[in-house]
């Protein structure tokens, strides 16, 4: 059995640029997952590629995952993504996250009323990434929209990614992490050697910006600011990879890559 699954986790708007597949096999169930990049008002070239991605997901796929955080109100890009199940009458799940984080479990009550007002999921499920409360439900309302059919990957596939963009994506979610307001958003990361040893691997990347004082920004004071970045991507690379990982961080100003085509281009957005 297989089932192609669009995700969408609502409240991380434009931490996700691309479409991510991941791949879950147990014996004969096999579901295919597409992280989709957040559904956004285009403000530049990058943007208007985001939400083109976020449509051609939608329409691709055989079941939708909304995922949203508990106590939060419904936003915009919620609404919009609803009407898009509506229009292609897809079957899909909402899934409520964080709810280990609730002081008050009637809050909960009310947001899925809210929600459920807004579409026939055919099933709401509170959970816990974190403590993985409730992940079992979810696997079970997710097999059980799995159709009859043969396995899309090998079953030891992870994701349709390559580990160049995977050690690129850990370093810019580090980015996101220790970083404010537009800065982080602004900025594109390219592993440009990526060397696998039986015990080791060595990464370089380079961390790309739109002007030199978001340069400035990225390096901080005594290079500390890039220093914490590479330490705390360094530990994520290892445990993901299960291996010493040495990883080289530079940065370079590509002014306004948003808007250049050719950037979008060589970064990979753009056909």
């Amino acid at each position: 059995r297989q089932r192609q699954m669009c995700i969408r986790d609502s409240n991380k708007p434009q931490t996700t640029r691309t479409r991510i597949m991941g791949v879950w096999t147990e014996g004969e169930t096999q579901l295919v997952f597409i992280d989709t990049p957040g559904l956004i008002k285009p403000k530049n070239s990058l943007g208007d590629y985001m939400v083109k991605s976020v449509t051609s997901s939608v329409a691709d796929v055989d079941a939708c995952l909304l995922v949203v955080e508990a106590n939060t109100k419904i936003s915009k890009a919620d609404e919009e993504l609803v009407h898009r199940f509506k229009d292609l009458g897809v079957p899909a799940l909402l899934a409520i996250n964080k709810i280990d984080l609730l002081q008050d479990k009637s809050v909960l009550m009310e947001q899925i009323a809210k929600l459920s007002a807004l579409y026939d999921f055919e099933a709401v499920v509170p959970v816990s990434a974190q403590d993985g409360n409730g992940m079992d439900a979810l696997r079970e309302e997710l097999i059980a929209l799995a159709e009859p059919g043969g396995h899309f990957f090998s079953e030891d596939t992870l994701t349709d990614q390559p580990e160049r963009v995977i050690a690129s994506e850990i370093v810019r979610e580090k980015i996101l992490l220790t970083y404010d307001k537009e800065v982080p958003y602004a900025t594109q990361v390219i592993v440009e050697k990526f060397d696998e040893g039986d015990d080791e691997i060595h990464i370089m990347a380079v961390i790309y910006v739109e002007r030199d004082t978001q340069k400035g920004i990225i390096i901080g004071r005594q290079g500390k600011k890039l220093k914490h970045v590479g330490i705390e991507a360094r530990k994520e690379l290892e445990k993901f990879f299960e291996k010493h990982v040495y990883l080289q961080l530079f940065v370079k100003v590509e002014k306004d890559w948003r808007n250049q085509e050719k950037k979008l281009k060589a970064f990979g957005y753009l056909d």
